[in-house]
């Protein structure tokens, strides 16, 4: 009997313990939660993100800092790796920025006696559709000389990492030394009119598209080769299709433009040659295009004219990354991946304090006025003309970064108080529409703008 109340009495000393000790597994998990989940900086920030249905299943990152004193406001994952899609862009800006002046590298040359050998810098606005520039055409047509081209030694046409069922894409022009007409083709339909094709020597290669084509195309391109597939349609259109670039079509063009023998020589200088370089559109012309429509083309360019003059024997662009980084970007937060101008690579990874380290040097060293005004901009021009402005005008300007299942936002946001924050806002790996994610970002950013 004794033992028997022993036994009694030892479960009854300990059955209050295990709900406590439940109780307190359950804290503790509460607070690896807390620290895993939980953003650092306002409470009601940081519940907005939490508890956001369209949030929750997919991986988010947010950094938000004052851009004129650099004090960090609010972080959430702001140390973890993302793909930075076109944002990835402010990075060639900034690379532009320090180290190509104020005007565009248009062409290099040679003068020899009576002849003048150039090459690319690659600078993309030679008869461009959208930064169109004569610069290079007035120079070369009127030159006294005999023309010869030197194909000049440069990265791969598509870039590492690239979707490679993009090249019949508007977006996804093949990179090289010496664009003409930005490597594109434009298509022009009007009813009851002949199909307009420019450069008009690409007519001879259009065809009618054939059984399957896809409803959603007007024109495709094949694969390895230029030949365009065009539907009809009893509608106008304008569509814009990336063409197969060789050195033997680049002097097709040119002899068709300039209306003159132009030659190709194997790429040799001597150590006598003066090289000279033909100087281009204004710098901000470029950037502003690239920025606000999210030009790939222009951003891939746009570090192989970095590489130009970093220097002569190639145009690299690992060689201006290497050198940017180095200079430019040692102190970031964290190592940056960067591998393209333009993000289209998902080999690209950075970090939102990465991204909002950038947006704080940018601010530094470019006036607020010109910086703002080459971004896109809330209820303006490009990619965030339908959204981020009210009554008063816009009241974030920045860089979107969006590829499938990816949306991206870093950027500058001017609160009710007149307050300027510099916020990376990153979304990867979601299911659902973009729309749905874009609608949150801007409502989230909006109680940013209303609190902060």
């Amino acid at each position: 009997m004794p033992r028997l109340l022993l036994l009694l009495f030892v479960a009854l000393l300990f059955l209050p313990a295990l709900p406590a000790a439940q109780a307190q597994s359950k804290a503790d998990d509460n607070t690896a939660e807390s620290a895993l989940y939980q953003g650092r900086g306002p409470r009601w920030l940081n519940r907005l993100l939490t508890t956001s249905p369209v949030l929750r299943q997919h991986h988010v990152g947010l950094s938000i800092s004052d851009a004129t004193t650099g004090e960090a406001l609010y972080e959430l994952n702001a140390g973890q790796y993302f793909t930075p899609a076109s944002t990835m862009k402010l990075f060639s800006l900034y690379a532009g920025l320090h180290l190509l002046g104020d005007s565009l590298p248009s062409l290099r040359y040679v003068v020899r006696p009576d002849s003048l050998l150039f090459w690319g810098t690659g600078d993309p606005t030679l008869l461009h559709g959208d930064v169109p520039s004569r610069r290079a055409f007035a120079f070369l047509q009127s030159r006294p000389e005999k023309l010869f081209y030197l194909p000049i030694p440069c990265v791969e046409a598509l870039g590492p990492g690239w979707s490679w069922d993009d090249y019949t894409y508007y977006f996804s022009p093949e990179r090289g030394p010496f664009p003409v007409y930005g490597n594109t083709v434009r298509f022009y339909s009007r009813p009851n009119q002949p199909l307009r094709v420019l450069p008009t020597s690409f007519a001879a290669l259009v065809e009618p598209a054939p059984p399957g084509f896809p409803a959603a195309d007007h024109v495709r391109r094949a694969e390895l080769e230029n030949r365009f597939f065009v539907r009809p349609s009893a509608k106008s259109w304008v569509d814009e299709t990336p063409f197969r670039t060789s050195p033997g079509l680049l002097l097709k063009l040119l002899q068709d433009t300039l209306r003159r023998p132009v030659q190709a020589l194997p790429w040799q200088l001597r150590p006598q040659d003066t090289l000279r370089t033909l100087r281009g559109l204004p710098v901000d012309s470029l950037y502003r295009r690239m920025l606000q429509v999210s030009d790939n083309f222009l951003a891939e360019q746009l570090l192989l004219m970095c590489s130009s003059q970093l220097g002569a024997d190639s145009l690299n662009t690992d060689r201006t990354i290497r050198a940017v980084r180095q200079e430019f970007l040692a102190d970031l937060p964290d190592p940056l991946r960067w591998v393209d101008g333009s993000g289209l690579s998902r080999l690209n990874l950075a970090t939102p304090r990465d991204l909002t380290a950038l947006l704080l040097k940018l601010h530094q060293e470019v006036p607020e006025p010109r910086l703002l005004s080459l971004l896109a901009g809330g209820g303006g021009h490009g990619t965030l003309r339908r959204g981020y402005h009210d009554a008063r005008g816009p009241w974030f300007w920045g860089k979107t970064g969006t590829l499938t299942n990816t949306h991206n936002l870093c950027g500058y946001l001017r609160t009710r108080k007149g307050r300027l924050l510099a916020v990376s806002f990153l979304n990867n790996n979601y299911v659902v529409e973009t729309s749905v994610v874009r609608k949150e970002v801007e409502r989230i950013l909006a109680q940013v703008r209303d609190r902060l």
